[in-house]
């Protein structure tokens, strides 16, 4: 039988389309019995898409960095150097396995998130905890729920779904998203979270008079990460996000 007859009776057994190696790179079998397909789209492509968030991301970055530098905010400042270590490794990861654009954006809102918690101001008529009236002291629900809440919740589910994709593609791309499978992936966005606490407090340490807050804030920082990071594998869970 000639490759092409071969091809043309795929459908038969059960497959949703002809694959052809023009389509695709490789096929995977899933224990559904569907053929998984990755597309073998050009490498070009992968960093063509992702320039919109590349441009809004480094846009923002260096707003935040004028404006910080402007007001001799060290202590964000060394929040952003963060950020700027982080960004060749989401590139890199980006590279190796193609991100969504659903998790591109999200994390790039993350750190726009993040940009206007630290640097926007309130008025000091708003509540607030502390002495520091920018957007990250904000009670949103008033002693319960801060804009820092908000963004550690969103922020840590966002990894959490990241690390389900690297999990994913180092599985084949075929990976079910079972429930051993989603307890690695919460587990690894509360590692993320945790990594973020050791940051703050090397900030702390290296400028004092920061808005990082003491333990109790450190506490409800890692509620806030079990919660995000518990939507999203939730969501993959039942959702089948991609």
């Amino acid at each position: 039988m000639g490759l092409r007859s071969s091809l043309a009776s795929l459908p038969a057994f059960g497959c949703r389309e002809v694959i052809t190696p023009a389509r695709v790179s490789h096929a995977a079998v899933s224990k559904n019995g569907w053929v998984s397909m990755t597309a073998s789209m050009p490498r070009d492509s992968t960093w063509t898409g992702s320039l919109p968030v590349a441009l809004f991301t480094g846009g923002y970055l260096l707003l935040a960095i004028l404006v910080a530098v402007g007001r001799a905010n060290y202590e964000f400042l060394i929040y952003i150097g963060s950020i700027l270590v982080v960004l060749p490794v989401i590139a890199v990861t980006h590279a190796k396995i193609r991100l969504t654009g659903g998790a591109l954006w999200s994390l790039s809102a993350w750190g726009f998130m993040h940009m206007c918690g630290g640097l926007l101001h309130v008025p000091e008529s708003w509540p607030i905890q502390g002495d520091h009236a920018v957007l990250y002291s904000l009670w949103l629900i008033p002693e319960t729920i801060k804009y820092d809440n908000l963004v550690h919740a969103f922020g840590f589910g966002v990894t959490s779904w990241v690390c389900w994709q690297g999990l994913r593609a180092a599985l084949g791309g075929a990976a079910e998203p079972t429930w051993g499978r989603m307890l690695l992936v919460w587990a690894a966005g509360q590692g993320f979270g945790a990594l973020n606490e050791v940051i703050e407090f090397g900030a702390v340490l290296a400028v004092p008079e920061t808005n990082v807050g003491g333990y109790s804030n450190t506490g409800w920082d890692l509620v806030a990460n079990v919660l995000g990071c518990s939507v999203a594998v939730l969501w993959i869970r039942f959702g089948r996000a991609r």
